[in-house]
């Protein structure tokens, strides 16, 4: 590997990525491809490769989920007292929060994230972790029911191996959501990560290992959406699988599984509203926005990228916003002066700079031009943030685009801002911003989103349920108690007396 850093990695990374290739981690081992075929990953800050990972065929896939399922059956992890589990998911958790710093750097490198915020995500991994094993061992598994003449209860029973395939935005992060309910509740789990982001999966395979999970309780499978994903997704012995990512792709994950009858939980993107009322402190409110927008470069799902403002004060807060997105660094991430870094790869760079050319042949206003952003020293895929104004009917106002651009449009009434916000095929997050408790609490029940927040944006509480609906998902949510039973089916017991 020959990328320039910032600053020097820790021996531990280095150590990690100068292998000649990574391997797949199946049953407790390092498995590669028999084809030799391998996926070069590269450092979005740079453009340089960081390491070459094996690139698993469909049977190969197909080998990884037998070895979860012989797992579940045998290891005793699904049978084991909920308690020695609980013991062994802490262990986990100790370990990794003892190495946040050096999975951060890992994660940060690998997906151009800001190390900080890298390292605030491998923390969160933790926090999820603890928070569901915790529950799993309060929660009742067994519920005795009252009915006349018969002894019945239910007992919930973890389902088997289940399938995850996880983005490359919030690698770690969304590891922890997806796989830690699972793992509490005693099911066994097969990681797809990202081609473009699996480092961090690999390791944390590597650590579960160390501290004494089962092998082939936690296995990760790397490769190809087309080729490895596809193949997780089709399988028939995946019990529950789960999906995060596009709505592209999630459709593709739905009908895979419709066709096993095997459940599915499709956690997918967003066009997200957030709607400012005249009675806010504009430089509070801007500063949050566009806090929000640059966060992670804009590679956030649930971000708020339609601004809807009031018009009373639509050109202070437009002008306010501008200042604000004209003074953020954009730089290396792994440079700890950097306020913004790189998007992941060229072709999330081609797309954003896509989208604000077609918005504007559509006749979208250029408020904050945007367009690539130059770093000394690096060649990465940098762009600068971007705002732009008009008709929610532009393709810019419309799609995705998964960057540091916003849309921007005035607006008059209550009434007026919430077919608005809901003039949209998706439905995952929006944010209602202004003083008065009253009318926030209507207007955030009142669009039609899985989330509404109150003069906040990007709210993940711990019980509080998180998902979408429409084109953002289906099938449940993450972080709450619903997660957790989620991974448990239930069985009644009936015996007439």
């Amino acid at each position: 590997m020959s990328t320039a850093t910032a600053r020097k990695l820790f021996p531990e990374v280095e150590a990690f990525i100068q292998s000649e290739s990574l391997g797949s981690f199946i049953g407790g081992g390092e498995v590669f491809a028999e084809s030799g075929k391998t996926i070069q990953t590269l450092d979005p800050g740079s453009g340089d490769p960081i390491a070459a990972v094996t690139e698993l065929s469909a049977e190969e896939v197909d080998s990884a989920i037998d070895v979860a399922a012989k797992a579940f059956r045998e290891s005793g992890w699904g049978t084991m007292p909920v308690n020695e589990r609980a013991a062994l998911l802490h262990r986990l958790a100790d370990e990794v929060e003892k190495q946040k710093h050096l999975i951060g750097q890992l994660e940060s490198l690998d997906a151009g994230k800001i190390e900080a915020q890298a390292c605030g995500d491998v923390q969160n991994f933790v926090d999820t972790l603890r928070y569901f094993t915790d529950m799993a061992q309060h929660l009742q598994r067994r519920t005795t029911l009252a009915v006349k003449g018969h002894e019945a209860w239910t007992v919930r029973q973890p389902w088997g191996p289940c399938g995850f395939i996880f983005p490359w935005n919030f690698p770690f992060l969304l590891i922890g959501w997806g796989i830690t309910p699972a793992l509490a509740a005693g099911n066994t789990v097969v990681i797809k990560p990202a081609e473009d982001t699996p480092l961090s999966a690999l390791y944390l395979a590597r650590l579960a290992q160390s501290v004494g999970i089962p092998d082939g309780v936690i296995n990760v499978v790397t490769g190809g959406g087309g080729t490895t994903g596809a193949a997780l997704s089709s399988n028939p012995k995946i019990k529950r699988m789960s999906f995060t990512g596009s709505p592209e792709v999630g459709r593709l994950v739905a009908e895979s599984c419709g066709r096993n009858l095997v459940p599915v939980k499709l956690e997918l993107g967003g066009k997200g509203a957030a709607v400012v009322f005249d009675d806010v402190d504009v430089s509070s409110t801007a500063e949050k926005l566009t806090g929000a927008i640059t966060f992670h470069t804009g590679q956030v799902c649930c971000d708020a990228t339609r601004w809807l403002i009031h018009e009373s004060i639509y050109d202070d807060f437009v002008n306010e916003c501008v200042d604000r997105l004209r003074q953020v660094k954009v730089g290396y991430q792994l440079d700890a002066s950097s306020q913004m870094g790189p998007v992941v790869n060229a072709k999330q760079r081609e797309r954003v700079l896509g989208y604000l050319e077609k918005g504007q042949a559509e006749g979208a206003e250029c408020v904050l031009p945007g367009g690539p952003a130059q770093v000394e020293g690096y060649t990465g895929y940098y762009v600068k943030p971007a705002l732009l104004a008009g008709s929610l009917d532009n393709i810019a106002a419309r799609d995705e685009i998964f960057g540091p651009v916003a849309y921007l449009a005035p607006f008059k009434t209550e009434q007026q801002a919430i077919e608005m916000a809901n003039h949209t095929d998706y439905g995952l997050a929006n944010s209602v911003w202004t003083q008065d408790l009253g009318r926030a609490a209507r207007v955030a029940e009142a669009m039609v989103a899985g989330n509404s927040w109150i003069n906040a944006h990007n709210v993940f509480a711990q019980g509080v349920p998180y998902g979408g609906v429409n084109k953002s998902g289906m099938g449940g949510g993450v972080l709450s108690l619903e997660t957790l039973l989620d991974y448990y089916r239930n069985t009644s017991v009936v015996r007439p007396l």
